[in-house]
């Protein structure tokens, strides 16, 4: 991870994701869940400037309602750079400037794309020169999304999601994506997810402590065949989600009607994520839900983690 700086501060991009597998364990006592998951990082990013200070703030740009990202400790990114203060014993503050370009409460990761930028910046601006596994470390203690906005590519996720793995993911995979106006509580889609599952008994009182990743999902990723990894997205939140929010599976039928492979909600979503067989392809899926007055965006992965731009 290379270091540069320009007028006194550094500036840190970060990947949002699209978890291609995840596979979600039963609920333990602790209220924590065991996780299966595929991330993959795609190219729509959070931009943090982080700015030498006495105190900690934040500012954010990019988003409709300022009211729908808090600037105080319940912030991710405030989060980070408190953290990694007090890891290096730091008594200085930092002015964090976050440009955002992920949907709030999309389940794509924004947030944990900001954290990762400001433990990034702060690290460089402040010279504390942690490791990368010293900053995944870090990461780890913010969410189980964090560590992933640091390394991006494609990587395995298992436990709560924070013990990474990279997985080969050869060539370039092109998706559509349809936000929502409004955003999904993460934390309400479990709920929903672990009622669902008290209905219909589908789990023992004993949860298994981890899950595994089936072979096909990797061998798709492996082959960068996007019709064979369509075959195999699959998230055990999807239910849930749309659970709550049926017209996401109308936006998904939409989606595969209009020229998609596949479609899958992200993560805990409201996202949506349309798997496309090429650039075309994903290009024509635009125009089509254009016609039905859809706004959508054109992204690709895999692309790197947090980076410091010059």
């Amino acid at each position: 991870m290379s270091v540069s700086s320009s007028a006194g501060s550094v500036h840190v991009r970060a990947p949002g994701k699209i978890n291609v597998y995840l596979g979600v364990g039963g609920r333990h006592d602790d209220g924590y869940h065991a996780l299966a998951t595929v991330f993959q990082a795609v190219s729509l990013y959070e931009d943090v400037i982080a700015s030498p200070a006495s105190d900690f703030s934040i500012t954010v740009s990019g988003v409709d309602d300022p009211d729908t990202v808090p600037l105080d400790d319940r912030n991710l990114a405030m989060r980070a750079a408190k953290l990694l203060a007090a890891a290096a014993d730091y008594d200085g503050g930092v002015a964090l400037e976050i440009r955002k370009s992920v949907p709030v409460a999309g389940g794509m990761g924004g947030g944990s794309a900001d954290a990762a930028a400001a433990l990034v910046a702060c690290d460089a601006l402040w010279g504390t020169g942690f490791s990368q596994a010293r900053l995944h470390e870090l990461a780890a203690r913010l969410g189980a999304d964090v560590p992933f906005a640091l390394h991006g590519g494609t990587a395995v996720g298992t436990g709560r999601g924070d013990q990474l793995n990279p997985a080969l993911a050869r060539g370039r995979f092109d998706w559509v994506l349809v936000a929502s106006d409004e955003g999904l509580s993460t934390p309400l889609v479990y709920e929903r997810l672990d009622a669902l599952r008290d209905e219909e008994g589908a789990f023992a009182d004993d949860p298994p402590l981890s899950l595994d990743v089936p072979v096909p999902v990797l061998q798709a990723l492996r082959s960068g065949d996007a019709e064979e990894l369509a075959a195999s997205l699959f998230n055990d939140l999807q239910a849930a989600a749309t659970d709550v929010r049926p017209d996401l599976d109308e936006m998904i039928g939409l989606g595969v009607r209009a020229g998609a492979l596949q479609g899958i909600v992200s993560g805990s979503g409201p996202t949506v994520a349309l798997l496309c067989a090429d650039p075309e392809s994903a290009q024509q899926v635009q125009a089509a839900l254009r016609e039905s007055r859809i706004e959508s965006l054109h992204v690709h992965g895999p692309v790197p983690g947090a980076r410091i731009l010059s």
